[in-house]
């Protein structure tokens, strides 16, 4: 038996027993410390500073001499990522206790997707914080599919775990889910429906062909992970385009020739490989009758899709019952490189957890945004439907750190506040004053894609070159076999949409915005623009595609099959 491929249906259940009975008791000892915040917040933080009193930044900041939360905020700073950098890249030379006491084992490269990409460090302290959270999120899961009566099961995931390289000192740094899968134990591989190693190959391609290979194997394939919905897509279309290479490998024992596999992963793969020509069967009586394979179809008891909820999400979400139909989504947990900031607690919603045991967390006010040293609130402060800018201190070594996400509180778990993550700071379009968020446009496109009943392969509002005030370029492109009958209407009710929930922008519309136009994209034009960031250097694990850009050349280069302008502008230039 080698990294669970070989184990019977009795053993997996066994191993997801095993699973249930020591997350459920984390997440029973989560629960009981939301109806506590204030003292757990206070206690973390704490324990916190002590253990971080004699390092570089812990004595520069006097950590030793804080005894208070109040003494803390007004003793540290709240500093952007380039007053840590000076002491990330003596960390990164190999000196010890700068930011933190204990060895740095890994350092988490953020995706760069909105901004410069930047070094965290890793340490086992910090991963114990970040498992605690994971812990409670599975813990929860578990109990929700139980009460639902839905299978668990293992997971199909098909992130990469290349490293992106090591620092002079030796220390490894790339992606953090590289990161936490490097670094995860066997028996948390054992939950994988395919070895480790289908993990390895650096071609996206490959990857998923060998991973979606060994889980096809099994129909008792329960849960499937991707980090962002459009993975989960992009998954589904490696499953649907490659068919026929895949029943056929099933059928005769072999992997695909054609695959850019390293001879001696191959050989170790091939190992663990053999034929299974009833199952093969059974999925090529579901590529005849329904014309395609989906993960719903090929998987009788898929209970789960595991992915980020929030932010841009909505919109991708829009196409999953093409492929999971009513599969419920969990968003696992709400992270970043630098902070675990959430834990979910329920299927099919938006609002998670603020993570009290993973971070000392204060929020900003929208009216404090402005201000260099804002005035801040604590997670029991909070108001729900109001947005806030999140800060958090953690094992990282980050004190009072702006990360520059932006959350909605929800509501409240016990005294916890459920957030959501709605945008980041800075990612705002603005024809004159108006500030546009990501937010704003996903919204509009998500109704837009209900009211004309058609899916969008992906979309990017711009600002126009030459004018000023500029105008909103939306820019979409359409899933091939689609066509949008009426283009002027579509972008009135954009107009429209974007009027109704976005107050700044209706008022501005009224004089100083012009209309906003459209373009139409030909067919693989977004997916040539998300090759180019990855060619920058943006794994594809974590690249989060702009939905809205103040880059006007960013779309340069594309074939438009259709510009429309909107009839009120065409009246002015009359």
């Amino acid at each position: 038996m080698i990294l669970g491929i070989g184990v019977g249906y009795g053993m997996t259940n066994l191993i997801m027993s095993l699973l249930a009975g020591v997350t459920g008791q984390v997440r029973m000892g989560f629960v009981r410390k939301t109806r506590q915040v204030e003292a757990v917040q206070e206690q973390f933080l704490l324990t916190l500073l002590k253990a971080h009193q004699g390092t570089v930044l812990g004595q520069k900041y006097g950590l030793a001499d804080i005894k208070t939360v109040e003494q803390f905020r007004h003793r540290v700073p709240i500093l952007p990522y380039s007053s840590y950098e000076p002491y990330i890249e003596r960390v990164v030379q190999g000196e010890a206790n700068v930011l933190t006491p204990d060895p740095v084992i890994y350092l988490n490269l953020t995706s760069g997707s909105t901004g410069k990409q930047k070094l965290i460090p890793v340490t086992k302290r910090s991963r114990r914080s970040l498992g605690l959270a994971n812990q409670a999120s599975i813990g929860f899961v578990m109990e929700a599919l139980r009460r639902q009566n839905l299978p668990i099961g293992k997971m199909l995931l098909t992130s990469s775990v290349q490293l992106l390289g090591q620092t002079p000192s030796g220390i490894e740094y790339g992606p953090v889910s590289v990161g936490s899968l490097r670094l995860s134990s066997r028996f948390q591989r054992q939950v994988f429906a395919h070895p480790y190693e289908a993990l390895l190959p650096a071609d996206s391609l490959t990857r998923h062909y060998v991973c979606l290979l060994f889980a096809l194997r099994s129909r008792h394939m329960a849960v499937i992970g991707a980090n962002f919905p459009i993975l989960a897509l992009r998954l589904c279309d490696y499953l649907e385009s490659n068919a026929e290479d895949l029943i056929r490998d099933l059928e005769t024992g072999t992997i695909a020739p054609w695959l850019k596999l390293e001879p001696s992963l191959r050989a170790h793969l091939e190992r663990l490989w053999s034929a299974a020509p009833g199952r093969a069967a059974e999925l090529r009586h579901i590529l005849k009758t329904e014309g395609r394979l989906t993960p719903k179809a090929v998987w009788n008891n898929l209970s789960l899709v595991i992915t980020a909820r929030g932010g841009t999400s909505d919109f991708y979400f829009e196409r999953f019952p093409a492929y999971f139909g009513d599969t419920p989504v969990f968003g696992g947990i709400y992270a970043s490189a630098e902070a675990t900031f959430g834990v979910y607690h329920d299927l099919n919603q938006d609002g998670a957890i603020l993570a009290i045991e993973s971070g000392f967390f204060e929020f900003i006010a929208e009216d404090q945004w402005a201000i260099d040293q804002p005035q801040t609130l604590l997670p029991h402060q909070l108001i729900p439907g109001e947005r806030y800018r999140a800060l958090v201190t953690n094992y990282n070594g980050l004190y009072r750190y702006d990360i520059g996400d932006v959350v909605e509180v929800v509501g409240f778990y016990e005294q916890t506040p459920l957030i959501v993550f709605r945008h980041r700071v800075g990612g705002l379009l603005s024809s004159t004053t108006e500030k546009t968020t990501e937010f704003h446009v996903t919204q509009v496109m998500q109704q837009l894609q209900q009211d004309f009943n058609l899916p969008l392969e992906n979309f990017c509002v711009t600002l126009s070159e030459r004018e000023v005030p500029a105008h909103y370029w939306v820019n979409i492109e359409l899933i091939p076999g689609h066509h949008l009958n009426d283009p002027s209407a579509f972008l009135a009710q954009f107009d429209r949409q974007l009027k109704a929930i976005h107050t700044s922008y209706e008022v501005k519309r009224r004089d100083q915005v012009p209309p906003p136009r459209l373009r139409i994209f030909a067919p693989g034009s977004f997916a040539m623009i998300r090759q180019q960031m990855i060619q920058r250097g943006i794994p594809e694990s974590q690249l989060k595609f702009p939905h809205i850009s103040e880059d006007r050349q960013l779309l340069a280069g594309l074939r438009v099959e259709q510009e429309i302008r909107m009839e009120e502008e065409m009246v002015m230039e009359r």
